[in-house]
């Protein structure tokens, strides 16, 4: 029997780690032999495309066309969405989940109903405490998300965190050790940002670097 492998991670940012895909890739072919792996696929969902996964579409379409089981590495990756549920089943094509192999179609419609259910009961909560935080600050003639109700404190001990969390970042700590160790006398701050970007080296949210973030770990470093 071969499979198509599919694997999806929820943002962009997971995507550019790998780690999530990494994860999902391991745990499929510890499960399988990777030579029964026909072909893989991956799909980095953002916000605007959960309804469209236009990557998963041409993985079952695939199955379809090779009669092959779509496997995946972890059930909710699939279980979210009822209506997509059903056009899986309908379909027609065999799947393996390696977290629950045992998983059939009464199985998978149920743990996609109470999934989605669980999302719509989250969402119910917290715009009740919204609507509860809102009605609080009304009563003190204050607004739900105002800057001006934050006290210097709170702004404060904000912006430590903030910088304490960049100084104990994995990516802000390579990329400040690889720059101790240069002469940086005669090269801009933009100069030093090409630097670490053609060394591969990214920011704490796994971008490229750019001249003002540089300068803004340098200053940071000797703080």
């Amino acid at each position: 029997m071969k499979y198509v492998a599919y694997y999806r991670v929820s943002t962009k940012r997971q995507g550019e780690s790998g780690l999530g895909l990494k994860a999902q890739r391991k745990a499929v072919q510890n499960f399988i032999a990777p030579e029964l792996i026909y072909k893989e696929f991956e799909e980095i969902e953002t916000g605007t495309s959960k309804k469209h996964r236009p990557v998963l579409k041409q993985a079952i379409e695939l199955c379809k066309q090779n009669n092959t089981t779509l496997i995946i590495a972890k059930l909710d990756r699939l279980t979210r969405n009822v209506s997509f549920i059903s056009a899986l089943m309908d379909s027609g094509i065999k799947f393996k989940a390696v977290d629950m192999p045992e998983a059939n179609e009464l199985t998978i419609h149920i743990m996609s109903a109470i999934a989605q259910n669980e999302a719509k009961v989250i969402s119910t909560r917290i715009k009740d405490a919204l609507a509860i935080k809102k009605e609080q600050l009304a009563k003190e003639g204050k607004k739900l998300g105002t800057p001006g109700n934050l006290t210097d404190e709170h702004r404060k001990k904000g912006t430590k965190i903030l910088i304490e969390k960049r100084k104990t970042n994995p990516n802000n700590k390579r990329a400040l050790a690889f720059l101790k160790e240069m002469n940086r006398s005669d090269k801009t701050y933009e100069e030093l940002a090409t630097i670490l970007n053609n060394n591969d080296f990214r920011t704490s949210r796994g971008k490229k670097f750019q001249g003002t973030q540089v300068w803004r770990l340098l200053k940071q470093a000797n703080n």
